[in-house]
């Protein structure tokens, strides 16, 4: 008895409908233009990441104004009162401007910390390798971000 429920419930479930989205699928738009303020280091890397996500012409095109705030505050500090780690942030406020002139709104934050090094040097190569994490991560979430948009209208 406990194998054939097993065995219905089973069956039920993996024939539920249920069908798994092809993200490739859903890019049916092509970034035509960024503009960005605010960091310098960030949008340019913001926009070269964006451009290498969609290349396709063919699409419906669209335009970002991107708004970034980076900030860099303490995190951790040792019994000596020495700063141990930094918690990078940054936040993006972006305008999807479409053809049809029909604008849409996106908020995104990304944090991460990292480490303070022994030397000055490494604690600007930690904060640099940080800080392009969050960047990769939040072009990533952008382009996720936009075909769930595009897809829902």
């Amino acid at each position: 008895m406990k194998i054939l429920s097993l065995l219905l419930i089973t069956f039920f479930l993996t024939n539920c409908g249920f069908k798994v989205v092809n993200n490739l699928e859903l890019r049916n738009f092509y970034i035509a233009q960024i503009n960005t303020s605010g960091d310098n280091k960030v949008g340019f890397n913001l926009k070269n990441r964006l451009s290498q996500k969609t290349n396709n012409i063919d699409k419906r095109k669209i335009n970002l104004d991107i708004d970034i705030k980076k900030s860099i505050t303490v995190k951790e500090k040792n019994s000596k009162n020495e700063i141990t780690k930094y918690l990078a942030s940054i936040s993006l406020s972006i305008i999807i401007k479409e053809e049809n002139n029909n604008n849409k709104f996106i908020n995104l934050n990304q944090k991460i910390d990292y480490n303070v090094g022994s030397q000055y040097s490494q604690s600007i190569n930690n904060e640099s390798k940080a800080v392009k994490i969050l960047t990769n991560a939040l072009a990533d979430k952008i382009i996720q971000e936009i075909s769930l948009i595009k897809n829902d209208t």
